[in-house]
């Protein structure tokens, strides 16, 4: 792999079987296993299908084969394609560098080999959304390539380094949003790191609620930069506040299901006004991040009230709590904070620092 690319698994979360490639900028050099090698041009399309575990391919007006695997590589810098994959659910998305291709249990894996900086402005477009402050932007920037530098041996053993998903970090294909470019140039080859010299944690979620979680309370692990924080900047943002309200029957035969023998309805009630790891019910207890689960609520942070025949769970933010709140961040970015107070204030003792120098910077 060219240095400076990274290797992401494309549409890993779906089964394509058959898919449109496109270049839409520059040439590639297509070459099959089995030796077939062609150019193809801007406006130029291949069409590839699964069929009893080999790939059928189609290009253009010559006859169709078949094969075990293809390579799609890029002449110049600068090549872009775009894959439509076909199905219940059709899809397109553009990409920029080489593209690998080959069948596996059922399903097609393409293997995307492209410039980090370029991977990393995609990851903020997927994660961070468009029309942000440039402040929350750059921080937006640091935490994925944080993640990029930490797990970059995460598939390793599959071939690639990364999936496109929430396994890893969500990634939809490049983009050309000017905004979320000249951050990630402006922030290029920045990380977190820990007192250690090692890539964070970068743990991000929607909302708090008004207070970080610690990691230990969420994931056992405990990290000293993951750390229960007062945030003032989310509590008036759209995911601050929630309620969900639940039949008082179902609620006490849940908790019967998990251990629970009381008989004093009032015990039921549970109040949070600090995040607490548990909730608790006379001498029981049990992990909020189940109950979080099981009911598919939006946060752990939440207070349980008795009312008449019913439950009523009145919670605040979204997410698991843990790191920078997306909402507080921005807020934070709008009031006139930049990237490094905003990652100075989510991940206590961490720093930034860059993960090469550039030959003015050596």
């Amino acid at each position: 792999m060219a240095k400076g690319q990274v290797k992401i698994r494309l549409f890993s979360e779906k089964q394509p079987s058959s898919t449109l490639f496109a270049v839409t900028k520059g040439s590639y050099t297509f070459e099959s296993y089995n030796g077939e090698r062609s150019q193809l041009r801007e406006g130029d399309y291949l069409v590839i299908s699964l069929s009893n575990e080999k790939l059928g391919v189609k290009n253009g007006t010559a006859p169709a084969f078949y094969c075990d695997s293809i390579s799609l590589v890029s002449n110049e810098e600068g090549g872009r394609f775009t894959l439509r994959i076909n199905g219940q659910s059709p899809e397109r998305r553009r990409y920029s560098g080489n593209l690998g291709c080959k069948p596996d249990m059922g399903t097609m894996v393409f293997i995307n080999q492209v410039d980090i900086e370029e991977y990393v402005a995609g990851v903020v477009r997927a994660e961070g959304g468009p029309g942000r402050d440039k402040e929350y932007i750059k921080t937006q920037a640091i935490l994925a390539r944080t993640y990029l530098y930490k797990y970059i041996d995460k598939h390793i053993i599959d071939g690639f380094d990364l999936c496109d998903d929430t396994h890893c970090q969500a990634y939809f294909g490049i983009t050309d949003d000017t905004s979320i470019v000249q951050a990630v140039e402006a922030t290029k080859g920045m990380v977190i790191i820990d007192a250690d010299s090692v890539p964070i944690l970068a743990a991000f979620h929607s909302n708090c609620g008004g207070e970080t979680a610690r990691s230990e309370d969420v994931w056992l692990t405990g990290l000293p930069y993951l750390t229960k924080k007062t945030d003032p900047h989310c509590r008036s943002s759209n995911n601050a506040l929630w309620e969900k309200t639940i039949p008082l029957d179902t609620w006490v035969e849940y908790l019967k299901n998990k251990g629970y023998n009381g008989t004093n309805i009032n015990e039921l009630n549970f109040t949070q006004t600090t995040r607490k790891p548990k909730y608790v019910a006379g001498e029981f207890s049990f992990p909020l991040t189940t109950i979080r689960t099981d009911f598919g609520l939006r946060s752990t942070f939440f207070s349980i009230k008795v009312r008449d025949d019913k439950i009523v769970i009145s919670g605040k933010g979204y997410g698991h709590g843990v790191g920078l709140c997306q909402e507080g961040a921005m807020q934070m970015a709008l009031k006139g904070y930049s990237y490094e107070d905003i990652i100075e204030f989510y991940y206590t003792g961490a720093t930034i620092s860059k993960v090469f120098k550039t030959e003015t910077e050596q």
